[in-house]
């Protein structure tokens, strides 16, 4: 199973199309977005993946009613975490990085995927942990997604900029 991963996309309608283009390019079989979608306008770019999607709030989501409301044919999302069973992988979606240590620790996933700091982290330990950067771009001048294999299990950044 191939998995798409993004985050922190902060309303950039250009870099949430590359996202949803490449995705769609490259026949993931679902995209996970980590939080930080903010607006529910997003959803006209959002609406046009070929596949499900799964997502969490982070903390600059704006009228989550509403966010839910415009995601709803698109995909599910969650407040604060999202556990998945993907390719036979247990995969843990979170935006805030908070008890990662632990996560790891308790060996309970297989993949644990984060958001916020709008920093690219790939680590391969008890599981392998990824958080995809920022889609958005603001902060770092980098618009940059990520795709998983669950059989290789070997995360692959992608620089959309």
């Amino acid at each position: 199973m191939l998995i798409g991963i993004m985050s922190d996309s902060h309303d950039n309608m250009n870099a949430i199309k590359k996202a949803v283009d490449f995705f769609n390019e490259k026949k993931v079989d679902i995209v996970l977005h980590a939080g930080d979608i903010v607006s529910p306008f997003t959803a006209q770019e959002f609406e046009k993946l070929k596949m499900k999607f799964a997502g969490v709030f982070g903390n600059n989501d704006g009228d989550k009613p509403y966010l839910l409301e415009r995601f709803k044919n698109i995909g599910e999302i969650k407040q604060d975490f999202f556990e998945l069973d993907l390719g036979g992988k247990k995969v843990v979606v979170m935006h805030q990085p908070k008890f990662i240590d632990e996560l790891l620790m308790s060996k309970k996933y297989d993949v644990i995927v984060y958001g916020h700091t709008h920093k690219i982290d790939v680590r391969k330990n008890t599981s392998v942990v990824i958080n995809p950067g920022e889609c958005g771009g603001w902060l770092t001048g980098r618009s940059t997604v990520a795709i998983l294999d669950t059989k290789k299990l070997t995360p692959e950044i992608i620089d959309l900029s």
